[in-house]
C-alpha cells in the first residue's frame, strides 16, 4: 500500500513542482494576479512560442538534441507537460507520445534510463518527465529508476567528504552537488513509491542523513561543514561549490592570506533545493545562510561567479529553488526588496529569439544547444507563470 493514494500524490506533485504559487497565502495570490496579469499573458505567449519551436526540432526517432542523452528529451517533455494553456500540449500530442516512446527505449535492465554515459543525470531527468506525464503505466519504470539512483549513492565511509552524494555514474566516479540535486529531486517526487521498500526486502532507501551531510560539505559555512576549506568570509559564507574541495568558480585570496573556494550562483540555488528535498527545516541555519548569500549576490546579468557560463541552468535552478522555499522577494545589500519572479520573467522575455528559441552565447555545459536551453527557459517560465 502506498503512503497516499496515487491520484492525490500526483496533485501534490503539481503543487510542489509545477505550481509553486500554492506556497503563497491566498490573499497574496489574488494581489499578485491583479498586478501581473499582463506579464502572465506575455509569459504564456512566450511559453507557447518555445514549445512550438521545440516541436519543430524533434528528430524522427522521437528524441531532442542527441539520441545518446535522453535527458535532453526528458527536459523537452517536461516543458510540454507544464504548458499552462494546455493548447500546445494537446496540439503536439503526437510528438509528445513519440518522445515518451523514445525514453522508454532507453530504459536499461538495471533500472537506469541512459544511452552513452552520464547515467544519473539522464535517469533523474527522464524520471521527472515520466512522472509529470501522470501515466500509471510508467510506475514500474519509476520504481526501478528509484532503486537505480539509490544504488549510485557514494558510501565510502562517514569521514570521506564524498559520502552520501551522487555523481554522474559510470566512469565519472566522484559525487557532485549538481548530480546530487537531480537525483534527490527524482527521489523526492517519486516518494509515493517508497512503500515498496517495506514490501520488498531487496529494495533499499537512500541514506538521507548522509545525503544531507554531503550537501553541508559543499557549503561555505564553518560549523556545519566539517571540511577545513569551508570559509566564513563575507563574500562566500553560506554559498555553495561544486563538490567538497572544488569550485568551478575558482579560488579567492582573502586578506588574512588564506584562500577561499568561491561560492557561486547556480550551485548555491542547487544547494538550497537539495536541502529542501532532504527535508531540512527552513529555519535551519544552513538554509538561512544560503538564502542570505543568494540575496547578497542576486543578479540576472550573470551566473554569479561564473559570468555567462551555465546562465540558463542558473535561471532554471533559481526558479525551482526560490519557489520551493516559498521566497517571494529577496532583500538586496541596500535593503531594497526585489520581486525576482517579475525580474526573471522579463529577462527571459527579452532573451527569447524571434523564432521562439533561447540559446546561450557561452557554450559551457552544452548551453549553445538551443534544444537544451529552450527547454530550460520554457520550464522556468512555466514555474514563474504559476507564481505571478
Amino acid at each position: 500500500m502506498r503512503f497516499v493514494p496515487r491520484e492525490i500524490f500526483i496533485v501534490l506533485i503539481a503543487l510542489m513542482f509545477l505550481l509553486p504559487s500554492a506556497l503563497f497565502g491566498a490573499d497574496k495570490v489574488v494581489a499578485a494576479t491583479k498586478n501581473d496579469l499582463s506579464l502572465k499573458m506575455e509569459v504564456e505567449h512566450a511559453i507557447g512560442r518555445g514549445l512550438s519551436w521545440l516541436a519543430g526540432k524533434q528528430a524522427a526517432d522521437g528524441y531532442w538534441s542527441q539520441a545518446e542523452y535522453p535527458a535532453s528529451t526528458g527536459l523537452a517533455l517536461t516543458a510540454f507537460q507544464g504548458d499552462p494553456s494546455r493548447y500546445y500540449k494537446n496540439k503536439y500530442e503526437t510528438q509528445i507520445d513519440k518522445g515518451y516512446a523514445y525514453l522508454l527505449k532507453n530504459v536499461k535492465p538495471d533500472g537506469g534510463i541512459y544511452g552513452k554515459d552520464l547515467a544519473n543525470y539522464n535517469t533523474s531527468i527522464s524520471m521527472m518527465a515520466l512522472l509529470v506525464a501522470n501515466n500509471p503505466l510508467y510506475e514500474p519504470v519509476l520504481k526501478k529508476g528509484r532503486q537505480f539512483l539509490i544504488g549510485l549513492q557514494d558510501n565510502p565511509g562517514e569521514n570521506d567528504p564524498m559520502n552520501g552524494g551522487i555523481g554522474y555514474g559510470g566512469s565519472y566516479k566522484h559525487s557532485d552537488l549538481s548530480n546530487t540535486t537531480y537525483a534527490l529531486e527524482a527521489l523526492h517526487y517519486t516518494r509515493f513509491l517508497k512503500s515498496d521498500v517495506a514490501n520488498d526486502p531487496t529494495a533499499k532507501d537512500l541514506n538521507w542523513k548522509a545525503a544531507a551531510q554531503f550537501i553541508s560539505r559543499t557549503q561555505n559555512l564553518p560549523g556545519s561543514n566539517d571540511q577545513n576549506w569551508a570559509s566564513g568570509d563575507p563574500a562566500n559564507k553560506g554559498g555553495f561549490i561544486y563538490f567538497p574541495g572544488d569550485s568551478k568558480a575558482g579560488e579567492q585570496k582573502l586578506t588574512n592570506e588564506k584562500t577561499a573556494l568561491r561560492s557561486y550562483g547556480s550551485m548555491s540555488y542547487a544547494g538550497l533545493l537539495s536541502f529542501i528535498y532532504a527535508q531540512v527545516d527552513k529555519n535551519d541555519p544552513r538554509v538561512k545562510a544560503v538564502i542570505e548569500w543568494l540575496s547578497r549576490n542576486y543578479t540576472l546579468a550573470e551566473n554569479p561567479g561564473l559570468g555567462q557560463d551555465g546562465l540558463y541552468y542558473y535561471y532554471h535552478t533559481m526558479a525551482k529553488a526560490l519557489s520551493a522555499a516559498g521566497v517571494d522577494t529577496l532583500t538586496m545589500k541596500d535593503g531594497k526588496k526585489v520581486n525576482w519572479r517579475r525580474d526573471l520573467a522579463k529577462k527571459l522575455l527579452d532573451l527569447q529569439n524571434a523564432d521562439g528559441s533561447w540559446v546561450n552565447s557561452a557554450g559551457r555545459w552544452w548551453e549553445k544547444d538551443p534544444n537544451l536551453v529552450t527547454s530550460y527557459a520554457t520550464i522556468t517560465l512555466e514555474i514563474l507563470y504559476k507564481g505571478l
